[in-house]
């Protein structure tokens, strides 16, 4: 896999595509910078050695170059982050960047306008991307969470640098995080995944169960299976069109010796509110009424042991519904044991909007080894798909 450090940057103008699509306040201040942060070792990187940074991204899903999606907001964060000025231009091709960019000199950071205010972007066209292309003389992709895009920005331009691109610092330790799991994984390798729904997991599902050895289900899922397997579920979760398929992903992981883990009991509320009623029950004994929202004792006593015995730890969703504090219980203790297996050697990587967000609530993010910041990427390369952003840079 060529990365930056392949190549000579010394004097090279280097377009970096970035994902900066952060969250922003009411006054339009970034509330979380992890994702700049994320980019900093690249840009980093580039200017140690006499490169010139220019960063492309988008914000939001702009219809009408809307000024609240406009990049001009978040230079301040990345000025923060970086250590140092970044210069702004109101858009992203043109002769106004034409200009800005020959004005750069060497160890400068120029932050184009969002590339998504030109549907041209998302269409993946390629005079657009021929355009953003000759702004530069090399091409990075360090945008891991939108490398499963073929948009202009992210795939098409890389066709422009035939020998001249290369993975950033960032997506090349999300490539390799993701291998370590599917590819060089120390064994037992367990595989929790929690949320709330079968479906959206089953190509994952299908795609692991040659690499691990335990599967722990957790979340609103959980009942789609004990239904299927004749429980009482109560008013919980269910998808009740995937109760064959639910068996048959059991069926499959006891063909491939993959141990599977469904919760033993359950922490269940008379209505879906963190001030409703609570009890815990037998996970196939829950009341009409009665929904499951989180993990029992018994359950986490099971994944304990498990995850302590693991080498390697892939976590893709909650236990619970960790948002409200008195169903929040089962996911914090998993981060714990997670935390506390890493630290007795184990790999983890934890990735997935939900858990994501989980870790970084807990302040588990220092605690695993790895935090991916791609969402659906990081699910569709799970699921064995090439991804058009990855693939543009290996060909």
């Amino acid at each position: 896999m060529k990365t930056l450090k392949d190549y000579n940057l010394e004097g090279k103008k280097v377009l970096v595509r970035v994902d900066f699509n952060v969250p922003l306040d009411d006054n339009l201040k970034v509330i979380d910078d992890s994702r700049i942060e994320g980019a900093k070792p690249t840009i980093d990187y580039i200017i140690a050695h006499g490169g010139t940074v220019i960063l492309m991204s988008y914000l939001g899903r702009p219809k009408n170059k809307e000024d609240k999606f406009s990049l001009k907001h978040i230079v301040p964060a990345v000025e923060k982050v970086v250590g140092k000025e970044v210069k702004f231009v109101a858009d992203s091709i043109g002769p106004e960047v034409e200009k800005a960019v020959a004005e750069l000199k060497k160890g400068d950071i120029l932050l184009l306008e969002n590339v998504r205010y030109y549907k041209e972007e998302e269409a993946g066209d390629k005079d657009f991307a021929k355009s953003l292309a000759d702004l530069g003389d090399f091409y990075v992709n360090d945008a891991f969470g939108t490398a499963h895009r073929a948009h202009a920005s992210t795939a098409i331009i890389a066709d422009y640098f035939p020998n001249d691109k290369a993975f950033g610092l960032l997506l090349e330790k999300e490539i390799g995080s993701i291998e370590k799991v599917l590819k060089d994984s120390k064994k037992p390798v367990t595989a929790v995944l929690g949320g709330s729904k079968v479906s959206s997991k089953i190509t994952v599902i299908e795609n692991i169960l040659d690499k691990i050895d335990h599967m722990i289900v957790g979340g609103g899922m959980t009942f789609t299976f004990i239904k299927a397997l004749g429980g009482n579920i109560g008013n919980s979760l269910c998808e009740d069109d995937k109760l064959d398929l639910a068996l048959e992903i059991l069926a499959a992981a006891k063909k491939k010796n993959v141990q599977v883990h469904l919760p033993v009991d359950v922490v269940i509320a008379d209505s879906f509110s963190n001030d409703a009623n609570t009890k815990t029950v037998a996970v196939g004994e829950i009341p009409e009424g009665w929904q499951g929202l989180d993990a029992g004792k018994k359950s986490l006593a099971e994944i304990k042991e498990v995850i302590l015995a693991s080498k390697t730890i892939l976590w893709n969703g909650p236990l619970g519904v960790f948002e409200m504090e008195n169903f929040s219980n089962g996911t914090k203790e998993l981060g714990k044991y997670i935390a506390e297996a890493t630290a007795n050697g184990a790999f983890s990587l934890v990735g997935g909007g939900d858990s994501v967000a989980a870790v970084k609530e807990f302040k588990f993010q220092d605690k695993v080894s790895y935090v991916s910041t791609g969402g659906g990427a990081m699910l569709e390369m799970l699921e064995g798909k090439s991804l058009p952003g990855i693939d543009a840079i290996l060909k």
